[in-house]
C-alpha cells in the first residue's frame, strides 16, 4: 500500500502545546510538600514575634528599673495603744508654758517650756506630740507647731511621782506658718513688731489649754 504523506504544519500557524498529565501520587506529593512548607513559614514568623516582644519586654523593664522611683511623703502613723492603758484627756492633764523672755526681736527666737503635770485617777498615755504651741495676734492664728507631722513620743503618766509630770522644750522663730509643711524655719516669712500671745493646747481635747503667755515682738 502506498504511504500516506506526513502532514506539515502550515507555515506561521502554532501547534497546541500537549497537556502534562500528572499522577495522583504525584499531586499527593505536591500538596505534602506544600503543607510542610506553609508550617515552616508560620512556624518562623511566629518565632520572629516571640523575639521582637521578647525584646521589646526586656527593654522597657530595663528602662523602669533605670528611673527612679519617687518616694511620697507620708503622716506619721500612729503609734500603737498599750493594751489596757487609755490615752489621756482633758481631765486628766493640765498644761502650763513658760517662755524664757518676755520679749525678743524682730528676726529672733524664742524658747519655751512646756510642762504638763497629771491630775488623772488612772493612768493614762500622752503623746508629747499631740501638745500644740500656737501663737496668735488678736484673732488670727500666726503660727503652730503641729503644721508639719512630728514623731510620736508617747509617755505614760500615773500618780507616782516619778510619772505625774513631765515637760519639753519648743522654740518659735518669730516666723509666720501657713497650710503647708516648711520644715526649715527660716525659710519661712518672719513677723512685724507687735503684741502677741502663746498658748499650748492638746489635740483631741480641746478643753486641755494653758493660761496664755504675752510676748513683744520689739
Amino acid at each position: 500500500m502506498p504511504t500516506q504523506p506526513t502532514r506539515q504544519p502550515r507555515p506561521g500557524s502554532r501547534q497546541k502545546p500537549r497537556k502534562r498529565v500528572v499522577s495522583p501520587q504525584r499531586r499527593a506529593m505536591y500538596r505534602r510538600r506544600r503543607a510542610v512548607a506553609l508550617v515552616v513559614v508560620l512556624a518562623a514568623v511566629s518565632l520572629v514575634v516571640f523575639c521582637v516582644y521578647s525584646l521589646g519586654r526586656g527593654v522597657v523593664d530595663g528602662m523602669s528599673l533605670l528611673r527612679p522611683t519617687p518616694i511620697a511623703r507620708e503622716s506619721v502613723p500612729a503609734p500603737k495603744k498599750t493594751s489596757g492603758v487609755n490615752d489621756c484627756g482633758a481631765s486628766d492633764v493640765k498644761l502650763s508654758l513658760t517662755a524664757a523672755s518676755q520679749g525678743v526681736p524682730v528676726g529672733g527666737s524664742l524658747d519655751f517650756t512646756a510642762s504638763i503635770s497629771y491630775e488623772g485617777t488612772s493612768s493614762c498615755l500622752l503623746d508629747l506630740s499631740d501638745v500644740v504651741l500656737t501663737v496668735s495676734s488678736g484673732d488670727q492664728t500666726i503660727y503652730s507647731s503641729d503644721s508639719c507631722p512630728a514623731d510620736p513620743n508617747r509617755q505614760l503618766l500615773a500618780k507616782t511621782s516619778d510619772m505625774n509630770r513631765t515637760s519639753q522644750k519648743m522654740t518659735w522663730g518669730t516666723s509666720r506658718t501657713g497650710d503647708q509643711c516648711v520644715e526649715d524655719q527660716s525659710k519661712l516669712p518672719k513677723v512685724g513688731r507687735g503684741t502677741y500671745t502663746a498658748q499650748l493646747s492638746l489635740k483631741n481635747a480641746h478643753k486641755a489649754v494653758s493660761d496664755p503667755v504675752t510676748i513683744q515682738v520689739q
